[in-house]
């Protein structure tokens, strides 16, 4: 496995590309960044010029993540050639929230092999329920590890876009299978929030919209936990107090939803990933120092995931980390992609993006599920 890698600042154009491609002989190539970066006009020619065999995916982040740690309106570039691993790369539109699953579903069906070890997504952010689409993929895949996230767009929640060859589009979500016994691939995810306040049982709920907690109206009592100077502040000020799905037998919080909107005419709260009616739920907060220990669990995690609980060997960390996260540790939001480097060594190159999402499996599992406010990382080499 080759991985090399370009980043562009904010201040550098597209056109700053020169000289030779690093890997011109690159199976597949990944790029995030910003809506304003996704809109240069050259963008798709340039990347197709400098790795012409490549199959080339991407989207619009809410703060890009490289090797120079996270940034905003950069443009972040990895190109991977694999020596002994098959891909298979697939794309649809996502038609509504309501397509989903069966975007998921049709997808998979595509990549469905005996010898597929794992999946990577990139998808669409705002029109889409990324829990009823790996609810999709899994119906036809089972419990195959997959990993990516949902698309940002800086915090807009407007529109994101995707990008698949010389294609940059909205609303399309883009899958990668990975084949053969030579990959090696592991996961983590975790996040550092902690549950205040007492469980709440959703006793009303379709799909990822909650309409009521304790036969309670939901937007009431959430504006009343979070306090009225947050409530003044919604949707945007819910980012900063997610729910925790708490999971009977379980202490650890594996689960995290995001609030992505409010509707005062029927009292209900939409979240990022499904919440189901009879689900436990407990408010959450968090600081910097508890988050980038998260971040490092996640990575701690991928570790003991490895063959012999660690490689020597070059590999690509896909960190996709939430924009909510990003907004509690502000110009500290870098010390989390440390922690995560430190961890996993300098053999590793780090890729990745603030998303409105995170796909991944549950810790120490390949049951993937739609994560938020969660440092999630997808690890990938090759043994060669």
């Amino acid at each position: 496995m080759l991985i090399r890698q370009e980043s562009l600042s904010a201040s550098k154009a597209i056109s700053s590309l020169s000289g030779p491609s690093p890997l011109a002989t690159a199976n597949l190539v990944l790029v995030f960044g910003s809506i304003k970066r996704f809109g240069e006009s050259k963008l798709q020619s340039t990347l197709k010029t400098r790795y012409p065999v490549a199959q080339i995916i991407g989207c619009t982040t809410s703060g890009e993540i490289g090797p120079d740690g996270v940034q905003d309106d950069s443009l972040q570039i990895t190109a991977i050639q694999w020596e002994r691993t098959t891909q298979r790369v697939v794309q649809t539109t996502v038609n509504s929230m309501q397509s989903s699953f069966d975007t998921g579903a049709g997808l998979a069906k595509q990549l469905k092999a005996d010898d597929l070890r794992t999946m990577l997504v990139i998808s669409e952010g705002l029109n889409v329920n990324g829990s009823e689409l790996l609810k999709g993929f899994q119906s036809v895949l089972g419990e195959v590890p997959i990993v990516g996230g949902l698309a940002g767009d800086g915090g807009a929640f407007v529109k994101t876009l995707q990008l698949f060859n010389d294609t940059v589009a909205n609303n399309q979500v883009i899958a990668v299978g990975l084949y053969g016994n030579a990959l090696v691939t592991s996961s983590g995810a975790l996040g550092g929030w902690k549950p205040y306040g007492p469980p709440r049982k959703i006793t009303k709920s379709t799909k990822n919209v909650v309409y009521e907690m304790d036969g309670k109206p939901a937007l009431p009592l959430y504006r009343m936990y979070i306090g009225e100077a947050f409530a003044k502040g919604l949707p945007g000020t819910g980012l900063k107090f997610p729910l925790a799905v708490i999971e009977e037998g379980k202490r650890d919080v594996e689960k995290i939803r995001t609030l992505l909107a409010v509707n005062p005419a029927d009292n209900s709260l939409t979240f990022a990933g499904n919440v189901e009616e009879g689900e436990t739920v407990r408010l959450c907060q968090s600081n910097h120092d508890r988050l980038v220990e998260g971040a490092g669990g996640a990575a701690n995690i991928v570790l003991e995931g490895l063959p012999e609980h660690k490689t020597n060997q070059a590999g690509l960390a896909l960190c996709v980390s939430c924009v909510g996260r990003k907004g509690v540790m502000a110009e500290q939001v870098v010390d989390e992609v440390r922690q995560v480097r430190q961890v996993l060594g300098a053999q590793t190159s780090v890729t990745g993006f603030y998303s409105y999402g995170e796909l991944a499996p549950r810790p120490k599992t390949h049951d993937s599920v739609l994560h938020n406010q969660t440092m999630t990382i997808g690890y990938l080499s090759e043994n060669v």
